[in-house]
């Protein structure tokens, strides 16, 4: 059954890779007429985020990564920034 959320009820939702990895808080979504075309995910403290973009507050992750909305947001791993995946490489 196809649950229904209010978009403000997604504020401050913690944020996770499809890989298991803290990638932030949700901060705001994007709006496009009557669909999110996004999401602003806010870099906490001890997420990837913070970890990955320094001085930057965080990032804007198109609705189409997003695997799950539930108690928290699993995104995919593509929306992590490019050079700063699982693989070792930067």
């Amino acid at each position: 059954m196809l649950k229904m959320k209010k978009v403000s009820e997604a504020y401050d939702l913690k944020v996770f890779t499809d890989a298991g990895d803290y990638f932030g808080d949700i901060e705001d979504s994007i709006v496009s007429g009557n669909k999110i075309s996004g999401w602003k995910i806010k870099a906490t403290k001890n997420s990837f985020l913070s970890k990955v973009l320094g001085s930057a507050k965080g990032v804007i992750v198109p609705h189409q990564l997003v695997r799950a909305v539930g108690d928290i947001l699993i995104i995919s791993r593509n929306a992590v920034p490019a050079g700063h995946g699982d693989d070792g490489e930067e």
